[in-house]
């Protein structure tokens, strides 16, 4: 027999059935008698944030660095609104989220009420599913549901819209056991045929290429060490998106670094070069293949996901395998090594001795200061004085994340918490907060330019409200890092509003919070200025003032191909003596 109880308390068991440690909201009318059930009981955290965009980017950080779906609750109307960015973001990175909004009461829907909005119309776009509940007895099966497809498949947001007079009325509450999840069941077995044709590629490949995405990192640690078995027992060359990170580790024998716009050039040279790719978890999206005429024009393409959507829709491949990354790389390496674990070990070697050369025009090397901190020179001191701690990363957007993806080494996956696909500014300092909530003893650190940084700089108040030491590492150029770049490059150097000339002093600002700053513009002092930030017991912020002007290399430019690069002074020459193709 099915219990009764309020809509309100109903969301709280279900919330509870599910195992939810902590919910990221902030309260308003339409959501009351959700709150006052959440005061009512001790299992559930509540986390106040101080915008509802940075609760649901919060909750992304929680999402990804615990592999755990994240849980939002915010208001009706602007609070629902408000989170519109977090939800597109998370959509387009495949982040398991679960946002609860309040709604005017039923009756009310339609009349332009208070605070009312068609948040399931303005979110449907922007979610994986959403759901309006107008009867409480449904609401207990629809939060299972919702639960059930924002974690199978290809994970992703998904919204529960529900009435203040569906949280005030009594219904039966649906246990998690019987809740009909039953009718989404995504594939996660690969087609053996298909799985097979992928082997027979990998045994007669002569330049092969392993391309690895965030899809690796979702379908969680088993994924990843399967892969790193593939890579070890082939001696194949292993690349990732921005995404990715962490899947194979950055000290790895075969990892070629990051690809694509930002990545490295023999990175992107191989794939550019291969005549076999094994595509897994990735989605071939336009900062990794550039031109898409141009791309990989030579090899023999096989794509892993399970999203089937995602195959064919910007790549065609030969290969197409629709299922759970860990599950097909099991059956692929089970059906490889069946067959003796055959590889073109000659021509892979004679592979390996093009990309060497390619590794030696050391395409991330930069030209130092001993006036002016370089923004690479502060990342490679922050790696250096933090590698081997129990650290996990969080970024802004622009040119410090991708600085910071070249620079900083990832070797386990859930460790690397940034905006991919949408590019939010404002995505690091509250989803640095939702990893430090999940990881309390970890070292949590958001790297960060100053522009993006102020979008949320309001989640400062978070972290002091709940002792969340999280470390904030702005590179400062006092600039809109890569837009002034981009007019530089391609735009006749016409800087059109790409800097702001009025900038708070960040270390008054940590004051203000009620937390320690500190700034540093000498290269010999940035060491001392790390530690001191790190032996901190309580969230700070390092103004870190860096070189105003410099550009993040290597750069493939829009529209151009995978072996057209720009690459930075210290570079350039040795790949023109090496014979590679760059654009100067």
């Amino acid at each position: 027999m099915s219990a009764e109880m309020t809509g309100a308390r109903i969301v709280v068991q279900a919330l509870k059935d599910q195992g939810v440690e902590v919910v990221f909201g902030y309260p308003g009318g339409a959501v009351l008698p959700i709150y006052d059930e959440i005061f009512l009981q001790n299992e559930i955290r509540h986390v106040l944030v101080r915008h509802e965009q940075g609760a649901v980017h919060a909750a992304e950080g929680y999402a990804r660095s615990t592999g755990k779906p994240g849980v939002v609750l915010v208001t009706s109307g602007p609070g629902a609104t408000n989170a519109v960015t977090g939800l597109t973001d998370a959509l387009m990175d495949s982040i398991p989220l679960i946002v609860l909004t309040g709604q005017v009461p039923t009756f009310m829907i339609g009349n332009d009420a208070f605070q009312e909005a068609d948040t399931v119309g303005i979110t449907r776009p922007c979610t994986k599913h959403n759901w309006l509940v107008k009867d409480t007895d449904v609401l207990g099966d629809t939060i299972h549901q919702a639960f059930h497809v924002a974690t199978h498949g290809r994970p992703g947001p998904v919204l529960v819209d529900i009435p203040k007079d569906v949280q005030f009325a009594e219904g039966s509450y649906t246990k998690k056991e019987r809740a009909r999840t039953k009718h989404y069941a995504p594939q996660t077995e690969g087609d053996i045929d298909l799985i097979t044709l992928a082997v027979e590629g990998l045994e007669k490949a002569e330049r092969p290429i392993l391309y690895s995405g965030g899809g690796v990192v979702n379908a969680g640690p088993g994924a990843s060490q399967s892969l790193r078995e593939l890579t070890a027992a082939t001696g194949f060359p292993i690349t990732s998106t921005l995404m990715g990170l962490g899947c194979y580790p950055a000290s790895g024998d075969n990892w070629l670094g990051m690809l694509g716009m930002h990545g490295t050039y023999e990175a992107n040279m191989t794939m550019h070069g291969c005549d076999f790719m094994l595509c897994i978890g990735a989605r071939f999206d336009d900062r990794i293949t550039g031109r898409v005429d141009a791309f990989s024009p030579d090899s023999f393409k096989v794509h892993i996901d399970i999203d089937p959507s995602s195959i064919n829709k910007n790549i065609h491949v030969d290969v197409p395998i629709v299922g759970d990354v860990g599950r097909v790389l099991e059956q692929m390496l089970q059906i490889w090594k069946d067959r003796g674990s055959r590889t073109n070990s000659e021509a892979v070697a004679r592979w390996w001795k093009q990309i060497e050369a390619w590794k030696s025009i050391k395409s991330l090397a930069y030209k130092n200061s001993d006036t002016t901190i370089k923004p690479q020179f502060a990342l490679e001191r922050l790696e250096a004085l933090t590698k081997g701690r129990d650290r996990y990363i969080t970024t802004e957007v622009g040119q410090h994340q991708m600085w910071a993806a070249q620079y900083l080494g990832f070797e386990d996956p859930n460790r690397w918490m940034t905006s991919g696909g949408l590019g939010t500014m404002g995505y690091g300092l509250p989803a640095s907060v939702g990893v430090q909530i999940a990881h309390p003893e970890a070292l949590v650190i958001n790297v960060a330019g100053e522009a993006s940084w102020l979008m949320n700089m309001q989640e400062m108040g978070t972290a002091m409200q709940y002792r969340a030491p999280v470390k904030q590492f702005i590179l400062n150029n006092e600039r809109l890092g890569m837009v002034r770049q981009w007019q530089e490059l391609l735009h006749g150097e016409r800087y059109s509003s790409s800097w702001s000339e009025s900038l708070p002093d960040f270390v008054k600002l940590a004051e203000a919070f009620g937390c320690k700053g500190a700034v540093v513009d000498n290269p010999a002092d940035l060491d001392e200025a790390i530690r001191e930030m790190l032996a901190y017991d309580g969230p700070y912020i390092l103004d870190c003032l860096v070189e105003k002007h410099e550009n993040c290399f290597p750069m493939i430019p829009s529209g151009k191909a995978h072996n057209e690069m720009l690459l930075g002074d210290a570079s350039t020459k040795d790949a023109i003596e090496a014979g590679g193709a760059v654009l100067v």
